[in-house]
């Protein structure tokens, strides 16, 4: 067995070749000096974050700045001016209406994900999509087809789809050297907020709170569901089983090997940690079941646990999962590492690493230049987020469901299928068709 310091060792210089990889500016070469020109919808904080990464790309041009938040996006196009002179605009119309643009960005809140990507393709863009890619699980079969039907690139911004060392995780539990992987665990365990509770006020001023609704119904204003906390909603957000759990269960479904919907759905969850206005579970535990043809060793099962009130972190991780095979075990966390067990927990391999979130952003340019598919296309983002969403249905009736996956409907439950898709705001201009 060799050493742990071979092991970081080799780890470390392959980590570092796949990133000088990611980051040289061959693609741009490749495609002629072409340029992407790009519009960022939605500059809260990871829409400045994607913007600044995007910006610094010397193949891409930044032409929009859209926030219906004038102050958040006055900050963004500052953050961007040293190369770059975007246009502000609140409405995405806007941008989508511009033919010179190439690409957009979204990072808005979660219930306009589906609808300004979808909006976005139909205008004959490439989109990259925050995660988790939809609100609903309706809304990512449109987003599906959206893309498919206009040959556009679309990448999820689940960024471990990118990351060398998970890809060389994967790579070793395809060859079996763990067995075969039977179940697989993912844990979310973070420590949130309380948002207190609040009773409806006026919108600050320079935010345009009815765009910001969008197709979602419009309810009166109310601050602690306004940036950032609109994750605990339902209206808006999908939790956080959705807002931080969806990059673990896109990665325990990538390495347990299961690329169709589950079956079975059971989740136990509630309001255990915080007395506040949060809609969504604080503390969930789910368990997933993927039955194959029936046989044994054809058999899945994928299990999710969160907490968000819990500073602890499990297995060394605060965010991981764990692959258990016949012949072994692999603890994996995304920004962290992994590590590789034999059997009577014989410790094979140790390796280092961090997610690479540059060079997914960087697939998704070189996607667009030079074709191909992107490593977190819209179909893998839907399978990903459906977990998210049938955990959160389970929870919220707490009832046991079955889905029929090739409908993408739960069966004899008329009040959990209603949850499939969501209400909107009547005649809004951004309802999806089909929805």
């Amino acid at each position: 067995m060799s050493t742990r310091r071979e092991f970081l060792e080799r780890s470390a210089l392959s980590v570092a070749a796949a990133a000088a990889m990611s980051h040289s500016s061959s693609p741009a070469e490749a495609a002629e000096g072409r340029t992407v020109t790009l519009g960022a919808i939605g500059v809260g904080g990871q829409g400045t974050n994607l913007l600044k990464t995007f910006a610094a790309m010397p193949d891409v041009k930044i032409a929009y700045i859209c926030d219906p938040d004038e102050a958040r996006a006055a900050k963004a196009r500052e953050a961007v001016a040293d190369r770059h002179s975007p246009q502000v605009v609140t409405d995405l119309r806007r941008v989508l209406d511009d033919k010179s643009v190439e690409a957009v960005v979204v990072a808005t809140p979660d219930h306009w994900h589906g609808p300004a990507a979808i909006l976005a393709l139909d205008a004959g863009k490439h989109v990259y999509v925050e995660k988790p890619c939809s609100h609903n699980i309706r809304e990512g079969r449109l987003m599906v087809e959206a893309a498919e039907r206009n040959k556009k690139v679309v990448q999820v911004g689940t960024q471990a789809r990118s990351t060398p060392f998970i890809r060389d995780a994967f790579a070793k539990l395809r060859s079996g050297v763990i067995g075969e992987i039977v179940v697989a665990k993912a844990w979310n365990s973070q420590q949130r907020k309380n948002i207190g509770h609040l009773q409806p006020s006026a919108p600050p001023a320079g935010f345009d709170y009815d765009l910001w609704t969008g197709p979602a119904p419009l309810a009166p204003y109310q601050e602690n569901r306004h940036h950032y906390n609109w994750h605990w909603w339902y209206d808006f957000g999908t939790g956080d089983a959705g807002n931080d759990g969806v990059h673990e269960l896109d990665v325990v479904r990538w390495g347990l090997g299961v690329d169709v919907h589950p079956a079975h759905v059971v989740s136990l969850g509630g309001k255990y940690g915080f007395d506040d206005d949060q809609q969504f579970s604080d503390t969930l535990y789910t368990a997933f079941d993927y039955p194959g043809d029936g046989a044994v060793g054809h058999k899945k099962q994928l299990i999710f646990e969160m907490r968000i009130w819990s500073p602890y972190r499990q297995e060394g991780h605060e965010n991981g999962c764990a692959f258990y095979g016949t012949d072994g075990l692999m603890v994996l966390g995304k920004g962290g590492g992994y590590a590789l067990y034999g059997k009577r927990n014989k410790l094979i391999e140790e390796v280092t690493g961090g997610v690479d979130s540059q060079g997914h952003r960087r697939n998704f340019i070189d996607c667009i230049l030079n074709g191909g598919t992107p490593n977190a296309d819209i179909l893998t983002g839907h399978l990903s987020a459906t977990l998210c969403h049938l955990a959160n249905i389970a929870a919220r009736t707490g009832r046991a469901l079955q889905f029929d996956g090739a409908k993408e409907q739960i069966v004899g439950d008329e009040e959990a299928n209603k949850l499939v898709g969501r209400t909107y705001r009547a005649d809004h201009w951004a309802v999806p068709k089909g929805a």
